[in-house]
């Protein structure tokens, strides 16, 4: 018997009581986890901003842990191995799990939704989302690297598509994932720009890469055609509070990656801007057990780290969730089981 988050009811606080793990099937093995990312999409599915909830439900995406137990189906793994899971069990069978794009399946059960998630210190996890940790890789590291650093390698190198010395935009520069973007886009060769709204932030994320940092309330998509002459790459975090002034930012030829959307409200798309400068838009969601791998080098060659701004213990959780509301934390939140 453990303890483990559960959301009953939408619009409700994270209930915390006592769960029987269950014994994992026969394709799925049983993590023990050190910690548990905690993510703002968390707090939209608290809000019914995420369809396909299963109530009630533990909630949590980004998991990692020690296999303790494997079902008997299990080929790829062993108890004791080290594993960090996609937020999400694809179906393995569909032709965008057969050609690696398993990010796009259409049967994808995602954890914390439709099916049992991490906040809680053990969780079922199915062979099919999970790849091995690399032993240098920490386990706050490996907690978030499916949902942040493996999302950011899927947006930034594939969909983004981006080449050494491209000016890049990350706008939320200074919550959970733009710290990481920060580092990403450094690592992969590009300039990173940093947007944001907290100044109190700005020393801290010249220290993680940024060479440019404008302020997100203000037009900063002028201040960027003076430091660039416009960006190759616009990652968006935020959404409609920064999509036009980051659509504005984008050189001719320039793309823009849309990967947040804080406030789930419709943008304006000017058609005449987007045709005359030739720029595109491209959605990008979660990251395949690839980019979760190239994610994990990273960290194991030390060119990204993680920034862990507040570890907690799950009984702390909706509190955590107020702080994440209003922007006191810079870097991820972990839940803490050990």
């Amino acid at each position: 018997m453990v303890k483990a988050g559960f959301l009953d009811k939408i619009n409700s606080d994270i209930i915390i009581r006592n769960y029987e793990i269950p014994e994992p099937k026969d394709d799925e093995v049983t993590v023990k986890q050190s910690y548990s990312g905690v993510c703002f999409r968390d707090i939209l599915t608290k809000n019914g901003f995420q369809p396909r909830v299963n109530l009630p439900v533990i909630p949590g995406h980004e998991i990692e842990g020690i296999i303790v137990k494997a079902g008997k189906n299990v080929s790829n793994f062993k108890i004791n191995d080290r594993v960090s899971s996609l937020i999400y069990v694809p179906c393995g069978k569909c032709e965008y799990c057969l050609s690696g794009n398993e990010n796009l399946c259409p049967y994808k059960k995602n954890f914390g939704e439709s099916i049992n998630g991490g906040y809680s210190q053990y969780v079922n996890v199915n062979e099919n989302s999970l790849v091995k940790v690399p032993d240098n890789v920490s386990h706050e590291a490996a907690a978030i690297a499916a949902c942040v650093t493996g999302m950011l390698y899927h947006a930034i190198y594939t969909a983004g598509k981006i080449t050494k010395d491209d000016y890049v935009l990350i706008t939320g520069a200074g919550g959970g994932v733009g710290v990481h973007a920060i580092q990403m886009v450094k690592a992969l060769g590009g300039h990173p720009i940093a947007a944001t709204s907290s100044k109190w932030k700005e020393e801290e994320l010249y220290k993680l890469g940024a060479e440019y940092i404008v302020d997100s309330t203000l037009d900063y998509n002028k201040e960027i055609k003076k430091i660039s002459n416009g960006v190759n790459i616009a990652l968006e975090t935020v959404g409609i509070y920064t999509f036009n002034k980051s659509l504005r930012s984008l050189k001719p030829g320039g793309r823009m990656v849309v990967i947040g959307n804080l406030k789930p409200d419709p943008v304006e798309l000017p058609l005449g801007l987007i045709i005359l400068k030739g720029n595109s838009i491209k959605g990008s969601i979660s990251s395949t057990k690839n980019d979760l791998k190239e994610a994990l080098k990273l960290n194991s060659e030390n060119k990204i780290k993680a920034i862990i701004g507040e570890k907690i213990d799950l009984n702390d959780i909706n509190n955590a969730y107020n702080h994440m509301l209003n922007k006191k934390i810079f870097g991820r939140v972990l839940i803490k089981y050990n």
